[in-house]
């Protein structure tokens, strides 16, 4: 009897040790799966690296594989972002990306609300322009929120009295098209080609003497953007 007791408990402690070292192999590889590091391989990779190359962050092959270069352009870009840079692409950079990682509802409904927010003020005011030009009039948005000189959400910047023309003369309620709303997209997603501007105008059209005094960053189309 008590031979065969100690074996039932041995039994039982082996099942027990067993359990444990299967549930750790397997949150440590839910943990590894939950970001990309240098060695990583596949699609998140590819949609990384395709991203930081549209953005300008990035000017390798886009081969699905997490190699040295991408590790460089995935550290710049979460320096630019406010993220920690490591170099290793984990829930908050993708998120930061636009990538998919398990994020909660509240944040997908908040991430849509100023995509559709942003992308109407796009439209509303630089739907004539080229993609680039969309991208950086998003991208004036995004600096002014970061900017101690202006509200510090999106919908303050865009709903600030006399700030944007599209807002007084109501084109900010008109539907935006597939590309406004995905230049919007790449605007939230740290894409900036109006290298850090504050204010853009049309110089064809300006009456302004005050706004041609700013320091020029970039002209695309029609626009003039300006510090």
């Amino acid at each position: 009897m008590i031979k065969n007791r100690n074996k039932i408990i041995i039994s039982i402690g082996a099942i027990i040790a067993i359990t444990i070292v299967i549930f750790f192999v397997l949150f440590r590889d839910n943990s590894v799966e939950a970001l990309s590091k240098y060695g990583s391989r596949g699609n998140e990779v590819t949609q990384i690296q395709t991203k930081l190359k549209r953005w300008g962050y990035y000017n390798g092959s886009i081969d699905g594989i997490y190699g040295t270069k991408t590790v460089e352009a995935v550290k710049y870009f979460q320096r630019k972002n406010g993220l920690t840079a490591d170099g290793i692409a984990g829930p908050n950079t993708l998120k930061a990306m636009g990538i998919s990682s398990g994020s909660s509802s509240s944040s997908s409904a908040s991430n849509s609300n100023n995509v559709n927010l942003l992308s109407r003020l796009i439209y509303g005011e630089s739907r004539g322009e080229t993609y680039t030009g969309q991208v950086a009039v998003g991208a004036v948005v995004l600096n002014r929120v970061k900017s101690s000189n202006f509200p510090n959400t999106i919908a303050g910047v865009i709903y600030q009295s006399g700030a944007f023309d599209a807002v007084s003369d109501g084109q900010i309620n008109m539907t935006p098209d597939s590309t406004a709303k995905k230049a919007a997209q790449d605007a939230l997603n740290g894409w900036d080609p109006s290298y850090g501007a504050i204010y853009y105008f049309n110089p064809a059209t300006a009456t302004n003497k005050w706004i041609w005094s700013r320091p020029m960053t970039v002209t695309i189309g029609k626009h003039r953007f300006c510090k």
